[in-house]
């Protein structure tokens, strides 16, 4: 076809948002970036289109494709474009995402606790230094996934990298798209789909998932009812180059539904680095911001605590 032909698409539609409102359009037109999207790739360029966050569900009536000239519609490039910078430049302010370690914290039910004990004491320390000089010297003995934690690939994947052969460039400074989901799930449904992130340009980006259950880390209640990401969400992350996912919850996959693990098994395959049991995301804007968050490079490991934060303008 020649390649100054541009198409649009005609439609209705009815979107429901997670607050349980909704709108509805007739005879709609929307600029395509090519002929042969599907309907869902259409309805993610309404949503961007329309600027329009927290979506639940979106249905088009009567979609048809046809051979028209644009007329500008914003978001014509959330399928396929490129995506955004941030300006790092002047003074930042730094917000934790990190939950503390401690002895006998329970970050997971059913698995161990972190213990410590001195390897030496700063009393023993002191006849092996010079008078006035002490040290002490710790053992901590915890696995893997305690506290604010990173999955890497090998933690799936036994051929995958693991925590050695992470490129740092896809952990440290990464554009945040961050997503405040706390309205936008419910204890009857509890999975984030695309249609919730779909208003949002995600490639090269940390995508942070802000639902709020960090409130109950430490208790009991933190390990039931949590939300997560779908599987379909995963997968749309994927396709438009998010780099990482965090999420402020008990596990980035529901852990109340067998045991199958569609988020870690995708991502983590897709080579997408997942960081659980992140805090205080309320405290991070939208868009602007810069994530971080590096494990130490242990070889033959799959997953290590992260101290995550963020990078504000200040």
């Amino acid at each position: 076809m020649p390649v100054d032909t541009e198409y649009r698409a005609h439609f209705d539609f009815d979107i429901r948002f997670a607050n349980g409102e909704g709108m509805s359009g007739t005879g709609f037109r929307l600029d395509l970036p090519s002929p042969d999207l599907g309907e869902g790739e259409v309805a993610q360029l309404l949503i961007a289109h329309l600027g329009l966050a927290l979506v639940d569900e979106i249905e088009l009536r009567g979609l048809r494709v046809v051979e028209e000239p644009h007329r500008g519609s914003r978001g014509v490039d959330a399928v396929t474009g490129p995506g955004g910078g941030v300006d790092a430049s002047g003074p930042t302010r730094v917000v934790d995402l990190s939950h503390p370690i401690r002895a006998g914290l329970v970050t997971y039910p059913g698995l161990p606790a972190p213990t410590i004990a001195p390897h030496l004491t700063r009393e023993d320390s002191r006849i092996r230094y010079a008078p006035g000089t002490e040290f002490a010297m710790d053992v901590i003995t915890m696995i893997g996934n305690t506290g604010t934690y990173l999955d890497s690939p090998f933690h799936r994947y036994a051929e995958g990298a693991d925590l050695a052969g992470l490129d740092l460039s896809s952990l440290v400074g990464l554009r945040a798209e961050v997503f405040h989901l706390e309205d936008a799930w419910t204890p009857q449904r509890r999975g984030i789909r695309p249609e919730t992130l779909a208003d949002r340009d995600v490639r090269g980006a940390a995508v942070l998932l802000h639902t709020g259950w960090d409130r109950w880390f430490g208790q009991p209640e933190y390990g039931v009812g949590a939300p997560f990401l779908t599987g379909e969400g995963a997968q749309w992350l994927i396709d438009r180059g998010a780099v990482l996912v965090g999420i402020d919850s008990l596990n980035i996959d529901d852990t109340e539904a067998g045991g199958e693990r569609p988020a870690h098994s995708l991502l983590l395959g897709a080579g997408v680095h997942v960081v659980e049991h992140l805090t205080n995301l309320g405290a991070v804007p939208p868009r602007g911001a810069r994530f971080t968050a590096a494990p130490p490079a242990v070889e033959g490991f799959g997953t290590f605590p992260v101290r995550a934060f963020a990078e504000i303008a200040a």
